[in-house]
């Protein structure tokens, strides 16, 4: 494994990340490999905007913004919710057809209100709610069954699986993901070439679309303030996808990718990362200086920093 990241405070190194990380050069070229790059990762929800693409390629069209949610990781904000049951409604179901787990939403002014109002979790406001929608409905619009639409024999879940593995290479196992649908193992460098292939998609295939989708409603990806959608909003024409476990693919409309796996499973320093070896690759990432910096804090004060490490330094020349 490759030291990615250190937090250093008050001039000690307290902690460490290690993992994977791989950067591709505008021409698709490995720039920056480091790390066990061979080994087999489960990306998580990194890979939604293929379980999208998916969904397109079966039949599936939805608007810009329901196309959006459906390659993202909702907060669980209103108008995500609203967006979820127009997608369901559209196709003759509701959330109850959903077999998302039930919770609460990631967006902590929609849940503080949702708990003073005494309403409970729901299947609904849960961040794979978007991606689920458009599975169910892309089962309709062929006529395919709606009760079995996680199982990985599905059709809805072998077109996704096959959308997947054509740009980022054999699905080495499959396991269930949090939200309880199928998650199709993959590597570090299969990511990165499947973020690049995404970013520079044309407009007319199912990939395009998701990706085109997701650079003009990014919010619609996270949510507001969430990395991701802030990551797209302030690097214009870049896709971006974290997932749990601490993996995050990121492209450039130029070519440039990035993709990793931190061992830990921590996501904190991944954002960083992915801007740092952007830019080193050259890609325009001035306007998102804010989302590069991560202090320390001792009481009320800076005391430090969470920062690249110098093996990525190195690596990045």
């Amino acid at each position: 494994m490759a030291e990615l990241a250190v937090v250093e405070r008050s001039g000690f190194v307290e902690s460490r990340h290690f993992g994977t990380l791989v950067g591709l050069a505008a021409d698709g070229s490995v720039a920056v490999s480091l790390g066990e790059v061979s080994r087999p990762m489960l990306p998580r929800s990194s890979t939604k905007p293929w379980q999208a693409a998916g969904c397109r390629a079966a039949g599936l069209t939805l608007s810009v913004a329901g196309t959006a949610l459906s390659a993202g990781s909702h907060t669980g904000e209103d108008r995500h919710v609203a967006l979820v049951r127009e997608i369901l409604a559209e196709a003759g179901l509701s959330e109850e057809d959903l077999q998302c787990p039930t919770t609460w939403p990631e967006d902590e002014a929609t849940r503080h209100r949702m708990i003073r109002s005494g309403d409970a979790p729901s299947r609904v406001r849960m961040n794979c709610s978007g991606k689920h929608a458009a599975m169910l409905a892309a089962a309709v619009v062929n006529g395919w069954s709606t009760e079995d639409y996680l199982s990985p024999d599905h059709p809805v879940q072998k077109t996704i699986r096959d959308r997947l593995e054509a740009v980022a290479g054999s699905v080495s196992h499959v396991a269930i993901d949090g939200c309880g649908a199928p998650l199709y193992s993959t590597t570090v460098p299969g990511l990165a070439r499947a973020a690049r292939s995404m970013a520079m998609a044309s407009l007319s295939t199912p990939e395009g679309a998701v990706a085109s989708a997701m650079r003009t409603e990014p919010e619609y990806v996270g949510g507001r303030g969430h990395e991701n959608s802030e990551f797209m909003r302030l690097v214009p024409g870049t896709i971006c996808k974290g997932g749990a476990e601490g993996v995050l693919m990121a492209a450039a409309a130029t070519g440039q990718a990035v993709a990793m796996k931190v061992t830990d499973g921590s996501p904190r320093a991944t954002t960083l990362l992915a801007l740092t070896v952007l830019g080193a690759l050259g890609a325009d990432i001035s306007a998102a200086s804010s989302l590069g910096e991560l202090p320390i804090l001792g009481g009320s004060v800076r005391v430090g920093e969470i920062r690249v490490s110098d093996e990525v330094r190195a690596a990045i020349g």
